[in-house]
């Protein structure tokens, strides 16, 4: 029988098993339940036999199912085909493909008619919702995971002995504070970025009227019930900066927006066919042979797919709307190409910042009713969340996950760590965006399933197929937030 999280008791246990007061062992379990972690539940589920004794499960700190709900924009969307969904370039006659999500909404037809590779944002945000609602089961929604520590078998390593990482200790808090501890086998942490946050603005983190973009609709709808928003400061040059700013320019009030960016103008993202080839699954074989080195050249070559560059439509129709101003006579909104922020106050009525040039240092004080900074995310919260572990990871590299997403152990450490959207360094542009979903959740389940001898692995290693990470992808990508 298949375990999942819901088929076991809160602390992990077997329905009619005898409570020990230690939880028994998943075979794994997955820090997050975004789109990664969904594909890695899809894959497994396909990849397993019908009976394997194969438990895994998921914790999410969301309390259902969303993805980038605050960027679910009017208008908005997606830069990536829908053929890159969670299965199609693993398994094309999987039931959880996007073609099969709009057949059972009986929409398939008039998405065909669409005439697009790209659906919006909001309806791929339903796909993928339809698809966690078949796995409910397996995933502990509304828990934050507070700390992933190492269960070892005879002395601890980290305090000088030579014991083995037998499995680890994952636990998790409730939003009414209450902790679970479960202990799994293999640990897939996908836990997304943090937003960026530029160092001007650091004081003000949790302000009111500053907010990242991660944020942008609920805060703005909370910000408009304590009095009207009449003029904003966008800070930022790509796609979200973008998005907000035309999202802010059609909604009700005649708000005013100053565009800040730090570039001398709003760039295109280059999504041409030859150069979207860096996302096909095989760039990443080819990216992780090469030398630290030419991975960093590589990377900052092809950076003007996904960071600070804008959709051409959408440049386009921010020229208009400027355009339009012109005609007119009616200036609304700015476009300050070649400015940052260099100070920034704030009180209850609103924020004052000195926005500089930055080819000759001119500035301006300006006073806004809210700061939105669409600035991007970091990638380093696993590396908190995992640093009791350090003491068992190889030494010579650290954090930095094998070809198949997992950590390199120490000797004798027969617990697994495996890695999604975070190492771009190693793997590419596309570790961070849905390019490579299907085939990468493939890779780390087939890793999963030859990772030792525990209980049901050995009996599913023959069942599982090969990653297919040499196999051609002809599908193209433009990035994906």
């Amino acid at each position: 029988m298949l375990y999942s999280a819901s088929t076991v008791a809160a602390n992990g246990a077997r329905p009619g098993a005898v409570d020990t007061g230690v939880p028994p062992v998943l075979d794994l379990l997955g820090i997050g339940f975004g789109p990664s972690n969904l594909a890695l539940a899809v894959a497994l589920r396909e990849m397993l036999p019908r009976q394997a004794p194969f438990r895994f499960g998921f914790i999410e700190k969301k309390p259902g199912f969303v993805w980038h709900g605050n960027m679910l924009l009017d208008n908005s969307r997606m830069q990536i085909s829908f053929l890159k969904d969670l299965v199609t370039m693993r398994n094309p006659a999987s039931r959880y493909t996007f073609i099969n999500y709009l057949h059972e909404r009986e929409r398939l037809l008039d998405f065909i008619n669409t005439r697009t590779f790209y659906p919006s944002r909001y309806e791929f945000n339903d796909y993928l919702s339809w698809v966690a609602a078949d796995f409910a089961d397996t995933c502990h929604y509304g828990e934050e995971v507070v700390a992933v520590e190492p269960e070892t078998a005879g002395a601890n390593r980290g305090n000088g002995g030579n014991g083995a990482l037998a499995c680890l200790r994952v636990t998790s808090r409730a939003a009414d504070g209450a902790l679970t501890v479960r202990r799994a086998r293999n640990v897939v942490v996908s836990v997304g970025g943090a937003p960026s946050i530029p160092d001007t603005f650091v004081p003000l983190r949790g302000h009111a009227r500053v907010f990242h973009s991660s944020n942008y609709l609920e805060s703005l709808e909370r910000l408009g019930q304590s009095g009207p928003v009449r003029r904003v400061a966008v800070i930022g040059s790509g796609q979200s900066a973008a998005e907000i700013f035309l999202d802010l320019h059609g909604r009700e009030g005649n708000i005013e927006v100053d565009l800040v960016s730090r570039a001398p103008a709003l760039k295109p993202a280059d999504d041409s066919p030859f150069v979207n080839e860096i996302f096909n699954p095989r760039y990443i074989d080819y990216l992780f042979s090469r030398a630290p080195n030419e991975r960093e050249q590589l990377l900052s070559e092809f950076g003007n797919t996904n960071y600070a560059v804008v959709d051409t439509d959408l440049i386009e129709a921010i020229y208009e709307v400027l355009y339009q101003q012109k005609v007119t006579g009616k200036v609304r909104h700015r476009l300050l190409a070649g400015y940052e922020a260099r100070h920034a106050e704030a009180d209850a009525d609103g924020v004052r910042l000195d926005i500089a040039r930055r080819d000759d240092g001119a500035h301006q004080l300006q006073r806004y009713d809210a700061v939105i900074l669409a600035t991007g995310y970091r990638r380093e919260l696993h590396q908190s969340l995992l640093a009791p572990l350090a003491a068992y990871l190889d030494d010579a590299k650290g954090f930095q996950a094998d070809r198949d997403y997992r950590l390199q152990m120490a000797p004798g450490c027969q617990a697994g760590v495996f890695l999604q959207g975070c190492c771009e360094a190693t793997h590419g542009l596309s570790d961070t965006l849905l390019s490579v979903l299907a085939v990468r959740a493939q890779e780390i389940a087939a890793a999963v399933l030859g990772n030792g001898e525990s209980q049901g692995l050995a009996n599913v290693r023959a069942a599982a197929p090969e990653p297919a990470r040499s196999r051609p992808s002809r599908m193209a990508h433009a990035g994906t937030h």
